[in-house]
């Protein structure tokens, strides 16, 4: 997002607390998020595909408040309400293909108007079905948990990205041979898929009641979250959607210190260290391992400060309407270990991949009983972080990025085990020697994870590992 967008996204946070403090603020927040995924949405080079990724966003929200609602849901009028203006947001945007609107609410010219109606009326028959004959049965549900992984997966995987430019272009009769792995740009998918997942099984498991179809919506497609986090659970959203905190000065200032933040550290330090970071372009132009080692540490401090600013901004902006949003960055490069990095990274992710993953499959392996527990701990961590690894990009290098923190964490584990009560006799009543300890801690991790970064921030397998070898003085 550019800074334009980020201040008029906050100027409308502020204008529907302000207008709207009551009983509508739930639905000018619904028809705010949805005219945002279209406004926020990139211009994409196949024909209408910016008006179509949005579409189906709200549509797999329709689907799969459909697959787990009752069907005393279609008697209750706040349902049709909600549905109706949803529904009714998308076709509004669709009229403005009659009137030369272009780039105001979407980038380019929507559909044939015909189109939209029929995509509309199938959404509805479609959510009609589903709520009517819904009985929470599992294999539907999993269905749909399948439906969406199978959607990132082609998102995330650069030749099954590219097959699907060519089919979608084939349709739109533009040229396939233009297709390139980019062109399915869709805003906020990563996102969207675990909000939606995650209440497909809470759902599923009994953990989460009934919710409204706008409810689920606004949540989905909360704008101030939608792109970049953090993840929160439907379960604690709807608290403060029923009952929002007051607009009071202390709220103020709190929203405009985040909010302050957030820009600085996005805008200032993130952009500007972007200039010199590590990336395929700056690599291939350096002759010295020196300079090689300020760009890695570069990078490191702008992705940080990149995802920390937008988070910053999210919960300030949250904080306007009332939200009062997880926090997702605990001064991460401050921890004196692997584990406790991972504790204060990227929170609200690595805290959902543990709800639904980690925890599951440990609980899974220990009821084998005959996998001793450090084999255990290697393939619950191991696969964990090579998902958290995926989820970034189905590419080697995030696999080998995603095994590189997985082997940390589990050699970290096992030197807790065994070397840590030694070091803790060593150290107790030595203040100073704690302290060398700790501060010999955060350096180790800093440079493990900056070293990670290499796989993350190079496209290629050989170009990460050209980058190691000139890193340490080889290669140059």
């Amino acid at each position: 997002m550019s800074l334009q967008n980020i201040l008029i996204l906050i100027a409308s946070a502020l204008l529907i607390r302000i207008i709207f403090p009551g009983k509508h603020r739930q639905w000018v927040l619904l028809v705010a998020s949805i005219l945002a995924i279209y406004w926020l949405q990139p211009a994409l080079p196949i024909r209408s595909m910016d008006f179509w990724l949005p579409t189906a966003t709200v549509g797999l929200i329709f689907l799969s408040w459909g697959l787990t609602s009752s069907r005393e849901q279609l008697h209750d009028p706040v349902n049709w309400l909600g549905a109706g203006l949803s529904l009714g947001t998308i076709l509004l945007i669709g009229l403005t293909r009659f009137i030369s609107l272009e780039g105001l609410l979407t980038p380019t010219r929507p559909p044939q108007f015909y189109l939209v109606l029929s995509t509309i009326f199938f959404i509805s028959l479609s959510t009609f079905v589903l709520t009517r004959f819904s009985s929470l049965s599992p294999w539907r549900i999993w269905l749909g948990i399948l439906v969406l992984l199978l959607v990132f997966i082609i998102l995330k995987t650069p030749w099954l990205s590219y097959n699907a430019s060519i089919g979608l272009r084939w349709i739109m009769s533009q040229d396939p041979a233009l297709a390139k792995s980019t062109d399915l740009r869709w805003l906020g998918f990563s996102y969207v898929a675990f909000r939606l997942i995650h209440t497909l099984i809470d759902r599923l498991k009994g953990r989460l009641d009934e919710v409204m179809v706008g409810e689920y919506l606004v949540y989905t497609i909360f704008y101030p979250a939608v792109i970049a986090g953090p993840i929160d659970r439907l379960q604690r959203f709807r608290k403060d959607l029923h009952n929002p905190e007051p607009l009071s000065s202390g709220n103020m200032r709190q929203s405009g210190e985040r909010l302050a933040v957030g820009l600085f550290r996005k805008f200032i330090l993130a952009d500007t260290l972007g200039l010199i970071a590590i990336s395929e372009t700056n690599v291939n132009q350096v002759q010295s391992a020196g300079w090689l080692w300020l760009m890695l540490i570069a990078y490191a401090f702008q992705i940080f400060l990149d995802f920390a600013g937008y988070s910053d901004i999210a919960i300030g902006s949250g904080i306007l309407l009332g939200f009062r949003m997880p926090e997702n960055f605990n001064n991460p490069y401050l921890k004196p270990n692997l584990t406790l990095f991972w504790n204060s990274w990227h929170m609200t992710l690595t805290q959902w991949i543990r709800g639904y993953f980690f925890f599951p499959i440990t609980r899974h392996l220990r009821r084998k009983g005959n996998l001793p527990a450090p084999l255990i701990i290697l393939i619950t961590q191991m696969s964990t972080m090579l998902i958290i690894g995926l989820w970034h990009g189905i590419t080697l290098n995030f696999v080998i990025w995603g095994a590189w923190h997985g082997l940390g964490l589990f050699i970290h584990n096992r030197w807790s085990a065994i070397v840590g009560p030694k070091v803790s006799t060593v150290s107790a009543g030595n203040p100073l020697l704690s302290l060398l300890f700790k501060v010999s801690g955060v350096c180790l991790t800093f440079l493990f994870v900056s070293l990670g970064w290499v796989w993350f921030a190079l496209p290629t397998t050989g170009s990460a590992l050209m980058t190691f070898t000139r890193l340490f003085g080889l290669g140059l």
